[in-house]
């Protein structure tokens, strides 16, 4: 008898043209985070999708993002336990950006802005859901579905929810892309925090009078030094003073000045003791005032039982469609940051490709309708342990 595994991959291969199909649609529907006007379509073509599906679907509105997704199953039984499915339908491309990166395929490989990350996580959603809906499979864990418009620009309105919605959940599966060429899981990944320091000193004649003057731009060389100082790559600790800014005229001793820093940690440990080094930095020139404000929005994806549960499952039910699943840590945020604290957590379940951000942006069909599978297979699992959430 053939395996539930084959028996997807079966499903999928068959329906891989109405999978692009689906891919072209919503990458034509162009949603950059900067731009939330532009995000009704996209959210409209997956509303549909999932109603079909008989899903409830809730349009949350958004204050300065394009608002936010939430679907359940409009049959559900109660008290069942529930499993999180996060994703995002924002994109860093901006409009206009097909007509120089227009959307392909040429059998395998899709190339479009917002292919990789993550309109191609969001079609295999919808095509496991399908899958399972044409088997008449019910999943043991009720799966329930959030999709945001501002993960790339930091989530800072859907934070708020998914936080809540992971605190409900038995686990949660984030459809962002896989790492690097050979598709690696993103176990773990890194705490994430930016920081504005502001120098306030005391404008003075730089020729006729600077001793009556307090340079801020003095006083900042001594803060980035500071900043740069907490680096420990050895820790996966890296502190960057990304801008600064400062200054009136060459002729002026200078009054203002600022640096925006860029964090990143493995631990929680790690963030909490550079926030205290940050926000502890003094100034050492005379007359002049520090501002630092800022903090970790994103907590670290650490790899936590319930997360190392949660990899051992996925790694097992590769082993059926006979993936040899890898490992491996990401140096930026995402969602999975958030759901961590909260729920298991499994991070890069969305496609196998390569370029997020970048031209030559895609992913590989045939790895991706692998990874479609093994989402799936995922959604069937049971519930892991009892207290590997809350």
């Amino acid at each position: 008898m053939t395996s539930l595994g084959q028996q997807l991959l079966d499903y999928f291969d068959k329906h891989r043209e109405a999978m692009v199909e689906l891919l072209a649609e919503l990458t034509k529907a162009e949603s950059p985070s900067s731009q939330p006007e532009t995000q009704g379509l996209v959210r409209a073509i997956l509303v549909d999708q999932l109603e079909r599906l008989s899903f409830r679907t809730i349009a949350v509105s958004g204050r300065a993002s394009g608002g936010q997704l939430y679907a359940r199953p409009k049959r559900r039984q109660r008290h069942r336990l529930r499993q999180l499915i996060v994703g995002h339908y924002d994109t860093v491309w901006p409009v206009g950006t097909l007509d120089t990166m227009p959307f392909s395929y040429d059998g395998n490989k899709v190339t479009g802005p917002g292919v990789f990350d993550m309109k191609g996580g969001l079609v295999q959603l919808v095509f496991a859901l399908k899958a399972m809906e044409e088997f008449e499979l019910t999943p043991e864990v009720t799966p329930v579905v959030f999709l945001n418009s501002d993960e790339e620009i930091g989530s800072r309105e859907s934070t708020r929810l998914i936080r809540a919605l992971a605190q409900l959940s038995n686990r949660a599966l984030i459809l962002e892309p896989s790492l690097g060429t050979e598709g690696a899981i993103k176990t773990t990944r890194k705490g994430v925090g930016r920081y504005t320091i502001k120098v306030k000193g005391k404008a003075a004649h730089a020729g006729l009078d600077p001793e009556r003057g307090a340079s801020a731009i003095l006083e900042l060389s001594f803060v980035i030094q500071q900043c740069f100082e907490l680096n420990n790559p050895k820790a996966g600790i890296s502190v960057n003073v990304g801008t600064i800014d400062g200054g009136l005229r060459p002729n002026v001793i200078a009054p203002e000045s600022q640096a925006v820093v860029d964090v990143r940690v493995a631990t929680q440990e790690d963030a909490q003791f550079i926030d205290a080094a940050i926000k502890g930095i003094s100034a050492r020139t005379p007359g002049v005032q520090l501002s630092i404000e800022g903090a970790i929005g994103r907590p670290a994806l650490e790899p936590t039982p319930r997360n190392r549960e949660l990899w051992a499952m996925a790694r097992s039910l590769g082993a059926e469609l006979h993936l040899e699943l890898t490992e491996a840590m990401a140096g930026g945020g995402s969602d999975g940051n958030t759901t961590s604290q909260y729920t298991a957590t499994l991070d890069g379940l969305g496609p196998v490709g390569d370029g997020a951000h970048a031209r030559h942006e895609h992913l590989d069909l045939d790895r991706t309708i692998q990874r479609t599978a093994l989402l799936a297979l995922l959604l069937l699992a049971p519930p892991l342990e009892a207290d590997s959430h809350g």
